[in-house]
């Protein structure tokens, strides 16, 4: 998911987020997400969504996950008991380059094969 107000974060993420040996990793997925949750009202921004996402990375260096043929390959082995294809591409992203996937879904948060990051 898009980077949360730090207010928002809870400790821990928070903590591991600020650790100089962690790097950041964030999905393609995740701005295409954001971007439906605004369209939905579910998200507010102040501003517009790039303005929005310029000011996020100037603040937060950041690497981007590529979605490539292998993260697809990931996606197609994987079955969520709610399949939303946003949530497969993120734990695919995270399987594919061994990171841990920050996200308060509790569905991801359960998935016993995923390393997870509780955003409470």
């Amino acid at each position: 998911m898009g980077p949360a107000p730090p207010e928002k974060r809870g400790h821990e993420v928070r903590r591991q987020l600020e650790s100089s040996k962690n790097g950041l990793y964030v999905s393609p997925v995740s701005i295409w997400e954001v971007h439906h949750l605004v369209e939905r009202k579910r998200l507010r921004l102040k501003q517009s969504l790039p303005e929005w996402l310029d000011q996020v990375f100037a603040y937060v260096t950041v690497r981007e996950a590529p979605f490539n043929f292998a993260l697809a390959a990931e996606a197609s082995r994987i079955r969520l008991p709610q399949s939303d294809l946003g949530d497969v591409f993120l734990a695919a992203t995270a399987v594919t380059f061994g990171l841990t996937l920050v996200t308060a879904d509790s569905q991801l948060i359960r998935c016993t094969w995923l390393k997870t990051l509780a955003n409470d």
